[in-house]
């Protein structure tokens, strides 16, 4: 408990390390629709208990599940009284995002759309108003720069009307874009099953209620091929392992963030990562650090002093990615081992 608590806490990077970045899942801090699902206190203290955490880095991803607008019309819970989702948060909440350090955001997921094209546009005008760069739309790239070094950020999600998981060319070729003006090149997916069942990365394309939902291993190894030099996963709602493809890290999902009101949080639903990697200027894989959380009441993210997403990483890594060369500690450190 101790040693796990000492991680929690802020470190300073390891020489060598020219890009620390901490990264999140699923994050939906609330809806205005249906009615009745926005947090108590409007939001305020949604992301107290890890907004330092997270902003503690050079840089801070998130995948915004759903967007960010206060106008649209959604057409896709068309018949009354069936279970549906669709996600509008309102565009003030941005400001918390700012508050947790938040500098990067996957618009690619398949809630992005929820209430429309004219809604994507007020997603990103306020993504742009908040400085917060920001990847989804097919061609996107989003650009910052830290510590002296261009960093590109390219989104996808496994439908067209994103960067697409399934095209594999056109997202070798996005991010041979990307690097090209850029130093680092992150990647970020949507993809795989859904639930408690979807814990591994299986062998060839995954499938969930009858969509192509991504044959993963080839579009991760393919976009490092192409130039990636970092892969952050979201999208099956749990966590799942971690494997190292020529000197480079992939997350194949950091799990449920921070979902208030419409998630599923039972189990391994409730728990996620923020995950922190070191980068040497490269892009090769230095360390990180699994940083434990656990949703609490109907969707309010908090470290979780007893880690167990540690374990259960460990055991995903090991089953799935035996000989990625990674070795994920007790309290959390994740290192290269031969």
């Amino acid at each position: 408990m101790v040693l796990l608590m000492a991680v929690l806490l802020s470190a300073a990077p390891d020489a060598g390390t020219a890009l620390r970045l901490r990264a999140t899942g699923d994050v939906m801090l609330g809806t205005e629709e249906p009615s009745g699902f926005l947090p108590p206190d409007d939001g305020a203290h949604m992301l107290e208990g890890v907004k330092a955490t997270m902003a503690d880095a050079d840089l801070t991803f998130v995948n915004l599940e759903g967007p960010l607008c206060d106008s649209g019309a959604s057409s896709k819970c068309k018949h009354p009284g069936n279970t549906c989702y669709a996600f509008r948060c309102p565009t003030r909440y941005g400001r918390y995002l700012v508050e947790a350090g938040v500098d990067l955001a996957s618009t690619a997921n398949n809630h992005s759309g929820d209430f429309g094209e004219a809604c994507r546009r007020e997603t990103e005008k306020t993504l742009d108003g908040l400085g917060i760069g920001w990847s989804g739309p097919p061609g996107s790239i989003a650009h910052v720069e830290r510590n002296g070094l261009k960093v590109a950020l390219v989104a996808f999600h496994t439908s067209a009307s994103c960067n697409d998981v399934n095209n594999l060319p056109a997202a070798q070729a996005l991010v041979k874009q990307a690097r090209g003006s850029a130093d680092l090149v992150v990647v970020s997916f949507h993809g795989g099953g859904e639930g408690t069942g979807a814990t591994h990365v299986v062998e060839g394309p995954e499938t969930f209620l009858g969509e192509n939902r991504g044959d993963l291993r080839t579009f991760t190894h393919g976009v490092i091929d192409a130039g990636a030099d970092l892969v952050l996963g979201h999208g099956p709602h749990v966590v799942r392992g971690l494997e190292r493809y020529q000197g480079h890290l992939i997350a194949y999902s950091m799990g449920n963030f921070a979902t208030w009101g419409r998630f599923n949080l039972a189990g391994l639903q409730a728990v996620g990562v923020i995950l922190e990697v070191e980068l040497a200027r490269d892009g090769t894989f230095l360390r990180g650090k699994l940083l434990p959380t656990r949703q609490l009441d109907k969707g309010v993210p908090s470290l979780d002093p007893k880690g167990q997403v540690i374990e259960t990483m460990r055991a995903l890594t090991r089953a799935d990615f035996p000989k990625s060369g990674l070795a994920i500690a007790d309290d959390g450190v994740i290192s290269v081992v031969p």
